[in-house]
């Protein structure tokens, strides 16, 4: 099916690049090329739901700005406009899935899923893996089971939830994990879908609209030696908000954390997340650590890493959040899927 030729009940399939796109270019390296119909024709056979095809952009995801991920968004809430659309697939790369996936689950206000998926090897390798992993996402996004989920990544037959998801390998054709939330499910090659588990079922945000601008937003990271130079360049450089990756709980040292309190003082957000893979960022060490941070006016991302942090603490501060009401959606959505409940 195409995107002019819409059956009754269908799948949309949003093709917006990545690898399982891209081909090698003559101008050196693999770019992403292929149209969502040349992806949805790779699959060479019948899918498990009739399909519509919409391109957004033929991008490699390491591309993407949040204003990027915002019009992924939008466009989603357009084709669920139709009734008769089960579910969407959004194809994707996968060096920013985490943050894109999140973004649309943090504003997602419908029952009907939106299944992320992509690959690890190009279009024109020797052993593609885009076409199987599209096959899957299509039968999860048309799977009854999968509605009220939110927003499910579906790559090499395991079913993750947006929220903790990372990618945890560069080349592995298994290249998630969620260590704080889990998985919610597996998808076999003939397209059986298993999902266990409820969703959080937190309030959806609004999406801010083209009036709120893009608020920069840097990442700036704690490491041994680390003094404050990045963070107050960040600072001079306009940034409305900072993400603080932290080591182990969420610590910093004695000469970053005079740097957050000054740029919590003149109106900056900072919120602190860790490079650790799984655990909650909790404020427990002086000498500059967690405890002298939160005193610094940082706030705790719970169990939010760094890259989803920013994706969050950007939509904040595009809907002109308050920072009381920033640090109280942290905690909600920091929170371990048990407490979430």
């Amino acid at each position: 099916m195409t995107a002019t030729d819409p059956p009754a009940a269908h799948v949309v399939l949003l093709a917006t690049g990545g690898t399982i796109s891209s081909r090698a270019s003559a101008a050196g390296g693999a770019i992403a090329s292929d149209t969502g119909g040349q992806l949805f024709a790779s699959l060479g056979s019948s899918a498990s739901f009739p399909v519509r095809v919409v391109d957004v952009f033929q991008k490699g995801s390491y591309l993407l700005t949040v204003d990027d991920m915002i019009a992924i968004c939008v466009k989603i809430k357009e084709v669920l406009e139709d009734p008769q659309v089960l579910g969407v697939v959004v194809t994707h790369g996968t060096d920013t899935m985490e943050e894109t996936a999140y973004l649309v689950d943090l504003t997602h206000n419908d029952h009907r899923p939106v299944v992320f998926t992509g690959a690890q090897h190009a279009a024109d390798s020797a052993s593609p893996d885009g076409p199987d992993n599209l096959s899957r996402a299509i039968a999860v996004a048309g799977s009854p089971d999968a509605r009220g989920r939110g927003v499910l990544v579906a790559f090499a037959g395991t079913i993750f939830p947006a929220p903790g998801l990372r990618k945890s390998h560069t080349t592995s054709l298994n290249a998630f994990a969620n260590p704080d939330f889990g998985t919610a499910g597996h998808i076999s090659a003939t397209g059986e879908v298993s999902i266990q588990g409820a969703p959080a079922g937190l309030e959806p945000l609004p999406l801010p609209g083209p009036e709120a601008g893009s608020p920069r937003v840097d990442l700036v990271a704690a490491y041994p030696g680390a003094d404050s130079t990045l963070l107050h360049a960040a600072v001079q450089a306009g940034a409305a908000g900072i993400v603080l990756q932290g080591t182990g709980s969420g610590n910093a040292n004695a000469k970053l954390c005079p740097e957050v309190a000054a740029a919590t003082s003149a109106g900056v957000i900072v919120v602190t997340s860790t490079r650790v893979d799984a655990g909650a960022v909790i404020p427990i060490y002086g000498a500059g650590g967690g405890a002298d941070l939160r005193a610094a006016g940082a706030i705790p991302s719970g169990l939010i890493r760094p890259s989803q942090s920013l994706v969050l603490l950007s939509l904040l501060l595009r809907l002109g959040t308050p920072p009381t009401r920033i640090a109280e959606v942290f905690a909600e959505r920091g929170r371990s899927p048990d407490q979430s409940r």
